[in-house]
């Protein structure tokens, strides 16, 4: 066993992992409320010792222990919930945050189930019967977890810093704002939801809520443009490593083993 050609192609592995995380932040760049997924690794010195066969985590990579097989180890996935830039829309209804937290929406999947799903995306509207949505459909919240209903007669409507939606002077309901003590407990679902996992804890928010505005993604275009170009460039020496070593084995296999 030629233990470079493990070594090179589990670094192969890894940065083509870290090649579909950027892609897929890049394809977001102008999604509202995005935020930014990362992939990391872990060094050599440290996951020296891995075997490849190990149904816990998958056949066919890299794990620790067992086999000496040196190679790069597959780290985790995290999001930075960094706050985005804000940009103004002077529409009533696109809503943004200033602080942590999320917006409550209730979330319906293809077989009709709801669920509670959080976002920073506040680009809201309301439908017909003037009931707040998003822009898929789905009900807004308040803070007692019913849907917010407006009276699309009344033609000025006035969201304040508190989410109080307001019409004639009177609140009609109020925008649930949530956050959590701890967002590893946090789990994306689709682009731009999250739901809660099993530990997680729900907290008070000290967020404002900025009508008029959006919360755009915090991508930094250039950054993960620089950043693929490196990603390449590791896959690239991988893939040159195990060129080099292919033709060492050939040579021999085909040459030292006739003599």
């Amino acid at each position: 066993m030629v233990k470079g050609l493990y070594t090179a192609w589990t670094g192969m592995i890894q940065q083509e992992r870290r090649m579909d995380v950027l892609t897929n932040n890049l394809a977001n760049a102008d999604t509202n409320g995005y935020k930014k997924e990362g992939a990391t690794s872990q060094s050599f010195d440290a996951m020296l010792a891995f075997k490849i066969k190990d149904a816990s985590e998958g056949y066919g990579t890299a794990k620790r222990l067992g086999y000496n097989n040196p190679g790069v180890k597959v780290g985790e996935g995290y999001t930075d919930f960094s706050q985005g830039p804000m940009k103004e829309t002077a529409n009533t209804f696109d809503l943004a945050l200033t602080d942590r937290g999320f917006f409550a929406v209730e979330f319906q999947d293809k077989s009709g189930n709801t669920s509670v799903k959080y976002t920073r995306d506040g680009n809201f509207t309301h439908d017909a019967e003037g009931y707040l949505k998003t822009q898929d459909g789905d009900f807004v919240l308040g803070t007692d977890g019913n849907h917010i209903q407006i009276n699309t007669l009344i033609p000025d409507t006035v969201i304040n810093t508190s989410g109080q939606v307001i019409q004639n002077g009177r609140v009609v309901g109020t925008i649930q704002i949530t956050d959590f003590e701890d967002y590893d407990y946090l789990k994306r679902y689709g682009e731009n939801f999250f739901e809660p996992i099993e530990g997680a804890t729900e907290t008070e928010s000290p967020a404002q809520i900025y009508s008029g505005f959006l919360e755009t993604s915090n991508i930094k275009v250039v950054s993960e443009m620089v950043d693929m170009i490196t990603v390449q460039r590791a896959y690239e020496s991988n893939q040159k490593l195990i060129t080099t070593i292919d033709s060492t084995l050939e040579v021999a296999a085909n040459q030292l083993g006739k003599l």
